[in-house]
């Protein structure tokens, strides 16, 4: 029997660098390997001996992407092990910093990165010549989420102005009122996005997944919660290393995450949608419905549709802090360094991001320990292209190529977050 074998030797339209090979025979489960080849970066190394009050700085660097998650999930570790809580105006600029990232983040990957999948074209420079007007409104919504981020975070990409107890320097009401316009006509554009995305043509292919997020008790999930799944888990972001586990697999410079005797799960915007749901804004709650979204939203090609809702949250939730917004008395509370173990937990556009630190009494951290979203994912991304190759095999091998190719990149991968693991043995 003949061996069929499908290889891409570097992924194009990801975060990274990374390649896949498939083997199978007709009739048999195709072996799929997600390669990721980009050298480990080795951070948390890079945090070891260093003060508490470095990690949101030294954190950000991991990804021009998505530093906020970043950042966030490492003050959010620091402030709980030190036992204090921001104020309600500081922890309102954070979730607006946020979103300011999640809207830059999902906007560049829907248009510029994932739509040409789904039109037929190499990249998104030969579709704007067919599709300008789409273009250019991702290109407009973007810049929205840009100037946030800038605002807030001091410069576009990794930013430099949230610290361990809050902000250096809070916007004064007049400075955070220049986003209400721009963000009211970035609603009507991720409303048209949600619109747009939903007349996309689907391959018809599902599977049945572990979906774990944060969860709130009342807003659709960004930097707090307990992180759930649809099978069970319910735990604080201290319970993270009971339930979940990562491994080394030969093929990946990235470590493979599973649950604890179960195997592989999902993080990422189906994720928050399957399990947030009553949870999406008012706007967003409407578009899912007319988009025909139904939860949970197996088909994996549909999470163009899903991050498209996910913009309009973070649209609609960053508008109403703006106009909320009448300044703090104080940009940051005071924290005093204790020893001990702190985690935390936010939602990063791609996933579930979590940070673990142990600190001495001076404040300095004895080892980190980082679990990015694309790693968590990368399991499930190799059965997703396997899944693929068993219901769609026959198709003419660059067919067969490109829809694998889309099956990764469904998931926004970030290569280059998930290889900063390492792994120390002492031997005395």
């Amino acid at each position: 029997m003949r061996s069929n074998v499908l290889k891409v030797d570097l992924l194009a339209r990801v975060e990274g660098e990374g390649a896949f090979t498939a083997t199978w025979r007709n009739g048999s489960e195709p072996d799929v390997k997600l390669r990721i080849f980009e050298p480990p970066r080795f951070f948390e190394a890079l945090l070891q001996g260093r003060d508490f009050r470095e990690a949101p700085d030294i954190t950000a660097r991991i990804c021009g992407i998505c530093p906020v998650a970043y950042q966030m999930s490492s003050v959010q570790a620091m402030e709980t092990l030190c036992g204090v809580e921001v104020d309600p105006p500081i922890r309102d600029l954070r979730r607006l910093l946020y979103c300011g990232e999640w809207i830059e983040s999902h906007v560049l990957h829907i248009y510029l990165l994932h739509a040409p999948d789904f039109l037929g074209y190499e990249d998104a420079l030969r579709m704007a010549a067919d599709h300008r007007g789409a273009v250019e409104r991702g290109l407009a919504l973007k810049k929205v989420g840009n100037d946030i981020v800038a605002l807030l975070g001091g410069r576009e990409i990794h930013p430099i102005n949230v610290r361990v107890g809050g902000f250096y320097r809070a916007p004064k009401v007049d400075e955070l009122r220049v986003l209400e316009k721009p963000l009211e006509r970035a609603l009507e554009q991720a409303a048209e996005t949600v619109r747009w995305t939903a007349g996309l043509n689907f391959p018809d292919i599902e599977r049945d997944y572990e979906y774990v997020s944060l969860r709130h008790p009342s807003e659709y999930p960004m930097g707090q919660g307990a992180i759930v799944s649809n099978r069970g888990i319910d735990c604080p972001p201290s319970g993270f290393e009971d339930h979940f586990v990562e491994e080394h697999v030969p093929h990946s410079t990235s470590l493979h995450a599973a649950v604890r005797e179960r195997g592989e799960y999902v993080v990422g915007p189906m994720a928050r949608f399957a399990l947030n749901l009553d949870r999406l804004t008012p706007l967003a709650a409407r578009l899912a419905k007319e988009a025909g979204l139904t939860t949970p939203c197996n088909n994996p090609f549909k999470s163009i549709v899903v991050r498209s809702i996910e913009t309009v949250v973070a649209v609609e939730d960053a508008l109403r802090i703006v106009r909320s917004y009448t300044g703090v008395e104080r940009p940051a509370v005071p924290v005093t360094p204790r020893a001990g173990v702190g985690h935390g937990a936010t939602e990063a556009p791609r996933g579930l991001l979590y940070h673990r630190y142990t600190l001495d009494s001076a404040g300095r951290i004895v080892n980190a320990r980082i679990v990015p979203p694309t790693s968590q994912n990368q399991r499930s991304i190799e059965l997703d292209v396997a899944a693929v190759i068993a219901r769609r095999g026959d198709q003419p091998i660059e067919h067969l190529t490109w829809e694998c190719e889309q099956a990764i990149r469904n998931y926004d991968p970030c290569i280059s977050c998930s290889t900063h693991f390492l792994r120390l043995e002492r031997r005395e």
